[in-house]
């Protein structure tokens, strides 16, 4: 295993992949200060309001005149970023090759409305967070009777999943329209097999509102329940439960190629490993998906400032472009409206780990988007239509922006984490550490390790075992968070509570 890596030829750094001791020569530069692993050494002297180059582009500035072999973090580097800019087309063409994906399957569920699934769970959704618990206990009891089922209904319906969440009602405007967005997106989610939409009644946001949101539907696999209107929730649950189960019980899974699979792409408790390591294996998986024809959705907007000229340029046209620019200035205009820093990013764990700014953290970041082209752009809530590489306005919080890549589409999200997470979203979770000692240390969270990449193992080989194990799990295999249980769901709050 090498000691560093120089990423790009222009970078006036490298990053120690071990910790590097003081007087060690690297690059014809001996170091001046140990550099611990993920973080960055200068390989020339900068000078004061210097720009520290990583990635190949800039990261920040010197804050002070740094010498060559010097440790560069957060102590003598600062953000270089404005706030609100103007931004000027500049297209670049991509060379993804469209590729025959006829012979490439997974085995997942057709539904009828021509949606599908790599999953078959029944999903209790609630309307309002008055109505958590009784949800979480409908989920309880449903998998309590599932598992008296037979063997061949168990084979077929995996499991009752409730998803809490504290909206639903005192919100106002835009805020209670992203949660009727977020909701309706959740119960259309063709994951599920079967669907018990619960309310309490008295809701701003109950059930006659939501079915507006939801559209056409079947009522053979969704089912609504008022609280109030009934004089006892759990028994009139378990019929319709009963209903539904049955209902979803009917689907089995079937081949089905790999340009219908839509895959979200999120990173969190990043290090100095994940722009190198995890985050480009997600790319090159995104690169080869879309050219089968699939499609990806990368989000969190505000760890795209500092590299969204990079996405921005790989717009297919200038709509897409006007859009991105929107997306990242929008959610700009969010921080200040609040009155907070645009640039207070990145956090302690990932300084910890050797990132220093947010277009260290921004860089690394959109590695996870690859090379493809731009081909849609989504409004927080938008679902997708594109086949492609598509951009999403949604926060950095993982749990936030893991639950709108679901409302979006995507059947499956890929995680990336140098530090490592146990949460889940309501589709599966995989995680896909930067490094091994991640991996060997929490092998209970982590379900693919790319820390090989600096070790013994070359992008490509890498790349065609991660795509294999991605269509293993949209096939059933079961991720590690799904083993351990977990479902999480978390709806952006912007506006009042009343």
């Amino acid at each position: 295993m090498k000691s560093y890596i120089k990423i790009n030829e222009k970078d006036n750094v490298i990053v120690a992949l071990t910790d590097i001791a003081k007087g060690t020569v690297i690059e014809g530069v001996t170091a001046v200060d140990e550099i611990p692993a993920g973080h960055k050494m200068a390989l020339n002297d900068i000078s004061k309001g210097e720009p520290v180059i990583k990635y190949g582009y800039r990261i920040g500035n010197a804050k002070e005149d740094i010498k060559a072999g010097s440790w560069i973090h957060t102590h003598n580097v600062g953000t270089a970023l404005g706030e609100i800019l103007d931004y000027t087309y500049e297209p670049v063409e991509t060379d993804i090759k469209p590729e025959n994906s006829d012979d490439t399957f997974f085995m997942g569920y057709k539904r009828p409305d021509g949606k599908v699934a790599v999953r078959n769970e029944i999903w209790v959704i609630p309307t309002v967070g008055c109505v958590n618990n009784i949800a979480t206990a409908i989920a309880k009891q449903a998998n309590d009777s599932l598992a008296g089922m037979s063997d061949i209904v168990k084979s077929r319906v995996s499991e009752v999943i409730a998803f809490p969440h504290p909206y639903g009602c005192s919100q106002m405007g835009d805020d209670q329209e992203s949660t009727r967005k977020i909701l309706s997106d959740l119960i259309n989610h063709p994951n599920a097999g079967g669907v018990l939409v619960l309310g309490l009644g008295c809701e701003n946001s109950n059930i006659d509102v939501l079915k507006a949101y939801i559209g056409e539907y079947d009522d053979s696999r969704v089912k609504f329940l008022v609280c109030q209107e009934v004089e006892d929730e759990m028994a009139e649950a378990e019929k319709l439960m009963e209903e539904l189960i049955g209902y979803a019980a009917s689907f089995v899974r079937e081949p089905i190629p790999v340009s219908k699979l839509i895959i979200g792409m999120k990173c969190g408790g990043s290090d100095g490993f994940s722009g190198i390591t995890a985050n480009p294996l997600v790319g090159r998986f995104s690169d080869m998906l879309v050219s089968k024809g699939g499609t990806t959705i990368l989000t969190e907007v505000p760890e795209m400032f500092g590299a969204e000229t990079i996405l921005m340029n790989r717009c297919e046209n200038r709509e897409l472009f006007d859009k991105t620019v929107n997306l990242i200035n929008d959610f700009k205009q969010y921080f200040k409206d609040n009155n907070q820093t645009i640039y207070e990013n990145p956090s302690p764990g990932n300084k910890k780990g050797g990132i220093s700014t947010l277009e260290d953290k921004s860089l690394g970041c959109t590695q996870k988007s690859g090379s493809s082209a731009v081909k849609g752009v989504l409004a927080y809530g938008e679902r997708v239509e594109n086949p492609g590489l598509n951009l999403l306005s949604a926060p950095g919080n993982d749990l936030v922006a893991a639950t709108a890549l679901a409302a979006s589409g995507a059947h499956i999200v890929l995680f990336t984490t140098g530090r490592g997470t146990p949460f889940a979203c309501p589709v599966p979770t995989m995680k896909i550490s930067t490094n091994s000692r991640l991996a060997g240390k929490k092998s209970g969270w982590i379900d693919f390790n790319a820390g090989v990449l600096v070790e013994d193992e070359d992008m490509d080989t890498t790349a065609k075992r991660f795509f294999d194990y991605v269509i293993e799990v949209a096939s059933g295999e079961k991720v590690a968070a799904e083993r351990a249980g977990f479902h999480d769901m978390a709806i952006f709050k912007r506006g009042v509570t009343l």
